[in-house]
């Protein structure tokens, strides 16, 4: 079920819809979920409009009146200029997003901060290939293959 909610202004003009969805049928979760995002004309769903919304909910973005705010930096008054804001200071909407992905269980709370090393992934990954080959090595008509008799 998909719902026009509400329309989105910047002054006089239209620039996109509030949607509100709610999933009835589902073979890979729980059915009757319902999510609301903001459509924008040209653009699609708005990712900002999420960070925001989501950030309030977990609360790592207080709203006050219409100020929007992230610890102590003003983010914007209005839901626009804090979507504006946050297109034009990346870090700050990255800052959110790692905030709101660990609330969700998304991120291991003790790898919070730490970036993950290539190199670490790729040693892990060349070990294993390491014993993979070792294996192969010699003739192919082992008794795997019921051969060799």
């Amino acid at each position: 079920d998909i719902r026009r909610i509400g329309a989105l202004k910047d002054r006089e003009e239209i620039v996109g819809n509030q949607t509100r969805v709610k999933v009835v049928k589902n073979k890979v979760a729980p059915p009757f979920k319902v999510v609301e995002f903001d459509i924008m004309y040209g653009q699609g769903i708005s990712k900002m409009g999420e960070l925001l919304d989501l950030g309030v909910k977990v609360g790592v973005v207080e709203k006050s009146g219409s100020w929007f705010s992230c610890g102590d930096q003003r983010i914007g008054q209005g839901r626009e200029n804090a979507k504006q804001f946050l297109s034009e200071n990346p870090d700050i909407a990255e800052h959110i997003e790692t905030a709101v992905r660990a609330d969700a269980g998304l991120i291991p709370e003790d790898t919070i901060g730490e970036p993950v090393a290539a190199a670490d992934t790729d040693a892990d990954n060349d070990a294993d290939t390491d014993t993979g080959e070792d294996t192969t090595d010699g003739d192919v008509t082992g008794s795997a293959l019921g051969g060799g008799s």
